[in-house]
């Protein structure tokens, strides 16, 4: 993978983090039960961003976790703010259980694109310096 191949997936799983971090926000705004249809639009735009990134982070990567079936049945489970905020709260805390794993999978992937990045950058500086 080239340097800038890696930046630009370093920045690809930022933005997926970010997207998990919403994922996360809607979840509390279903527990309130204080939402309409553009709350729920943009819920689905969310889950849609975080199935779609993942195939391209996948294609760029190999990832043992988090799983793609994980990340299915976690979104899977999470069919609308609607259905969210019928949930008890014991099935709203399994459900942000699954996410917090998922969620510290990506930031240890990211952690480790960033030492790799590091190092290409280390590299660069000993080739220039020759």
């Amino acid at each position: 993978m080239t340097a800038k191949e890696l930046n630009q997936l370093v920045t690809q799983i930022e933005t997926h983090i970010e997207c998990w971090k919403q994922f996360n926000y809607f979840i509390n705004v279903a527990r309130g039960k204080k939402f309409g249809p553009a709350e729920e639009g943009h819920f689905l735009e969310i889950k849609s961003i975080i199935v779609q990134e993942i195939e391209l982070i996948y294609a760029s990567i190999e990832v043992a976790s988090p799983t793609r079936e994980e990340i299915h049945a976690l979104i899977g489970n999470a069919p609308s703010l609607r259905y969210l905020s019928e949930m008890s709260e014991g099935a709203l805390r399994g459900l942000e259980t699954q996410w917090h794993k998922i969620y510290i999978a990506w930031h240890s992937i990211l952690g480790q694109l960033k030492v790799k990045q590091h190092i290409e950058e280390v590299k660069t500086f000993w080739r220039s310096k020759k």
